[in-house]
């Protein structure tokens, strides 16, 4: 039996249906990653107005996320992700139903559509990150975060694959109505995600720790509550400026890359759909790779080494003349940028104790999902403008400056990344 079979059978039984239900999730969203800014452009929308829809809809998002995740602590996971896949999947029978515009525009605020989010909750992600977490043994903390950021993947490239169906069958269903379809799969994708969630069971509440427990490795005293209350806090807050230009850089390029695609070499879901799932498939492919190499160099550094190769291919991807060469780095790049995206997550769910989880899950989000709400609307003017290289090199800055801070805020982390939170809690870090 193999050890990565033995360390599965340790996990509580809802992390695979979590998992699952990501999966099934992503293959809609992967879908509408490559269709929904097409449509949008079919319908006649102006790149300026695609992206602030899209911006609309990741600001209400965030606001969802600061009134839930905190409460989820308390409260409990399910009942919120319940909720999540019942208005996702009325999101897309409205869009199914109707091309109007006021229709869409509620659509995509409720549905976030278009986003690409790999399979997670919409504003609701922090409570699945929280609940993958928690009751899990700290070694196999990096090894479930990682599994579940290459199942979001895989079920992205699997969707996107699918968006290129409208060309086959655009005689009987011509123009705009050809994209109307692709809305099935993230129906489908939360009616599936709903039963899942429904036979998962919740844990209790995340206990509270009794007293400060004493380091293991050294056997000296660990801080007081107040002080690990304080590093926590004060590591959260470096989480969150590092994130906000992250999501910066996010924002400008990733929501809007197949309307980009079709501006810059007029191709169409087609040839555009398989591209990005290439890099989808990289990127699953990538967080393998990452897991291998944080073994030898820590999270931080695989994290600054991945990243920085992606920040390169990524200024190439617009100086390309050529569409399929554009699209190869395109996808190699994902595979170095998106596939730390486990290794990250389970950092930032091991800067606190246990019982604050939810805290760390929503700031790791929000920090970077604000600032990414604003990138598609800057984004949108750009290309409206004709400027096509410009969000490449404003999102390659931002992105670099999120790898200078990520190595100065964790580096000294390296001992106990991605293991317990009261470990991490423990070390001192100056500020």
């Amino acid at each position: 039996m193999s050890a990565s079979t033995t360390s599965a059978r340790r996990w509580p039984p809802a992390v695979k249906l979590v998992m699952g239900a990501r999966f099934a999730r992503s293959v809609g969203q992967g879908a509408l990653v490559v269709g929904f800014t097409l449509y949008l452009s079919a319908l006649g929308w102006n790149a300026a107005a695609i992206g602030a829809v899209l911006s609309a809809a990741l600001l209400f998002g965030v606001v969802l996320t600061l009134a839930i995740g905190p409460a989820s602590d308390r409260l409990g996971r399910r009942k919120f992700l319940l909720g999540y896949e019942c208005v996702a999947g009325a999101s897309a029978v409205m869009a199914l139903a109707s091309g109007r515009t006021d229709v869409l525009i509620v659509a995509t605020i409720l549905g976030s559509f278009g986003r690409g989010a790999n399979g997670a909750a919409g504003p609701f992600g922090p409570l699945e990150q929280a609940w993958l977490a928690q009751d899990l043994p700290p070694d196999e903390t990096p090894r479930v975060f990682n599994l579940n950021s290459m199942l979001g993947f895989t079920g992205m490239a699997v969707g996107a694959m699918l968006a290129g169906l409208p060309a086959v069958w655009s005689r009987a269903l011509p123009g705009p109505l050809a994209y109307r379809p692709l809305f099935v799969l993230p129906l489908l994708g939360s009616a599936i995600g709903f039963l899942l969630i429904w036979k998962a069971p919740e844990a209790g509440r995340a206990p509270r720790p009794a007293a400060p427990a004493r380091r293991a490795a050294t056997g000296a005293p660990a801080a007081p509550k107040s002080e690990i209350r304080r590093m926590e806090n004060r590591l959260l807050r470096r989480l969150a400026f590092a994130n906000a230009l992250n999501g910066l850089g996010i924002g400008l390029i990733a929501p809007l890359m197949a309307y980009w695609f079709m501006r810059r070499f007029g191709h169409g879901p087609a040839s555009i759909g398989p591209a990005l799932a290439a890099g989808f498939l990289l990127a699953a492919l990538g967080t393998q790779l990452s897991q291998l190499i944080v073994a030898r160099m820590g999270v931080v550094r695989t994290v600054v080494v991945m990243r920085s190769v992606g920040i390169v291919l990524m200024l190439l991807t617009p100086l390309v003349p050529v569409f399929f060469v554009a699209a190869a780095v395109w996808a190699v790049r994902a595979a170095f940028n998106q596939g730390t995206m486990g290794v990250r997550q389970a950092l930032s769910m091991g800067l606190t104790r246990q019982h604050r989880r939810g805290l760390a899950a929503t700031v790791n989000n929000v920090s970077i999902q604000v600032p990414r709400a604003i990138g598609p609307a800057i984004a949108g003017l750009m290309l409206h403008r004709g400027w096509l290289t410009a969000p490449f090199v404003l999102a390659a800055l931002f992105q670099f400056g999120y790898l200078v801070l990520y190595e100065r805020f964790f580096g000294d982390l390296a001992s106990v990344e991605a293991q317990a939170p009261a470990a991490v809690a423990t070390v001192r870090v100056e500020a």
